[in-house]
């Protein structure tokens, strides 16, 4: 049941918790509503591959590697992502709490609508994904390269952003008034609306 294999009907309500099944490879499987809680899935390797629902609570991913798969309102809570990788993948609706996320690689993914609160990803290479709408409150931003990232309607509200590299990123002015952005880099766009947020004047 574990096996990779081609396109086939979703796995539903299928029950993996506590499995260890690690190194496994699979392509193109579906499933809807699994529980994977405390399984053993270290350097699991994804493509194309479909999550809804699903949750990975307490699961262990680290060193694992996902290539065109979507993760879509799946529950990630002390999950381990450590030096994962993750390429043109979708968290769309997504929770993560309390995650061991760094090392992480994330390029063209899709986090839009994701709860990642609290979330520490100082430092991290973030730049040109999707954080539309996705609840970023008192995350760790700090250092991260969110070089043309789309934070469109994202909730800022406490988000540490210091030292970040924004230039290029979309933000909301409330975004610009709610975050901590001190040494953070911008572009003159960004700028001129960070001094309107906050009420100056620009002649």
């Amino acid at each position: 049941m574990w096996q990779a294999h081609g396109v086939s009907e979703p796995e539903t309500d299928e029950d993996y918790r506590d499995a260890v099944l690690p190194g496994q490879q699979w392509t193109n499987r579906r499933f809807l509503r699994c529980d994977f809680t405390e399984a053993d899935l270290r350097g699991l390797v994804t493509r194309g591959c479909t999550f809804d629902e699903c949750d990975f609570s307490g699961v262990d991913l680290g060193d694992s590697r996902h290539t065109t798969s979507a993760f879509r309102s799946c529950t990630f809570a002390r999950t381990v992502l450590t030096a994962t990788e993750w390429s043109g993948c979708s968290f769309l609706g997504s929770s993560f709490v309390d995650c061991r996320m760094r090392p992480i690689t994330l390029r063209e993914t899709d986090l839009s609508l994701a709860a990642l609160g609290g979330v520490v990803l100082a430092r991290c290479e973030l730049a040109g994904l999707r954080f539309r709408e996705a609840n970023l409150t008192e995350a760790d931003l700090s250092g991260a390269n969110l070089r043309e990232s789309d934070l469109t309607g994202a909730r800022l509200l406490g988000t540490n952003l210091e030292g970040a590299d924004l230039r290029g990123s979309r933000l909301d002015a409330d975004a610009l008034r709610q975050a901590w952005l001190t040494g953070a880099r911008v572009d003159l766009d960004t700028a001129v609306a960070y001094a309107a947020a906050n009420g100056l004047i620009v002649h």
